[in-house]
């Protein structure tokens, strides 16, 4: 008889902790439920998603990140870069909510300015849906992975332009991040320091110069870009370090609050950077980044 009972606790245990798995699971949402603009099909590729991390109530914030992996506007680097990052974010109380743009490989390909809608549209949901998600609407930032490093710079610095008609309340609400992270990001689209590859990849392979210059996004930073923290090495060949310099230098120039990290040793593209010697430390130095400038905290409090 004790063994019958332990057999039916012990199975107890096992139900308790595979229905927590499950309740863990990230739900997944489209972000137009009704057709992204511009779209030019109905397959997977041409219907951008909003993978959604909360943390557990109990250890909350408020807080919100937008996140956008990389790939060079070719591909989405949704582990490393996606979907680690959202559950790193829930470690301290911070909801995670990762944006899978369209780009050239998705659907029949996309270009400017399908990223960017999508990128928009994601903060904006966030922020409309606030409540309900228990975010902060006031302290939604948004971080980038090398190309979606500029993608986040680009909403960073051009949220006044809309580049979609508005079709829904959803569209009508701020565009503005409040915070911005790029990690080993894309800033520039000009020569000598910018990766080919993605400008490319978004541009087209003879963009015009005037898009050259408009989407050089250290060029576009104004006393409205929000707070930003970088984090680059010194030996990333793929996207000169560079790009996160004349980032930081155009925010200072503006006095925006910003904090920049340039690591000597490792690699583009390691995400949190475990097994990276020195350069492991950016996540923790970017959460106390995050405490120290308010961001963890309900400011009205």
């Amino acid at each position: 008889m004790c063994d019958r009972i332990k057999a039916i606790l012990c199975l107890g245990v096992v139900m308790t902790l595979c229905l927590s798995g499950l309740a863990a699971q990230p739900k997944v949402e489209i972000l137009w439920p009704d057709g992204a603009p511009g779209a030019k099909g109905q397959a997977e590729g041409d219907k951008p998603t909003l993978t959604i991390y909360l943390p557990p109530a109990d250890k909350a914030t408020g807080a919100a990140v937008v996140i956008c992996p990389g790939g060079g506007y070719g591909h989405l680097a949704m582990d490393h870069e996606g979907h680690q990052i959202g559950q790193w974010l829930n470690s301290f109380g911070v909801a995670g909510f990762i944006v899978a743009y369209r780009h050239s490989n998705t659907g029949a390909g996309y270009r400017h300015p399908a990223p960017i809608q999508d990128a928009q549209r994601a903060i904006q949901t966030v922020r409309s849906r606030a409540k309900e998600w228990g975010v902060d609407p006031n302290r939604i930032g948004i971080l980038g992975f090398s190309a979606g490093g500029h993608l986040a710079s680009t909403a960073a610095t051009h949220f006044n332009e809309s580049f979609a008609e508005p079709r829904d309340a959803i569209d009508r609400v701020s565009r503005r991040p409040d915070f911005a992270v790029l990690v080993y990001p894309v800033i520039t689209f000009t020569d000598p320091f910018t990766h080919a590859g993605s400008r490319a990849n978004l541009l087209g392979p003879n963009a015009d110069a005037a898009m050259i210059e408009k989407f050089s996004n250290e060029k576009q930073v104004t006393p409205q870009t929000p707070p930003t923290f970088l984090f680059h090495t010194w030996e990333d060949t793929a996207v000169p370090v560079e790009n996160s310099i004349l980032f930081y230098l155009a925010l200072r120039q503006a006095k925006v609050p910003a904090e920049m990290h340039v690591f000597l040793k490792s690699q583009h593209g390691i995400g949190l950077g475990k097994n990276s010697g020195a350069a492991s430390a950016w996540p923790g130095l970017c959460q106390k980044w995050m405490e120290e400038s308010g961001f963890l905290k309900d400011k009205s409090k």
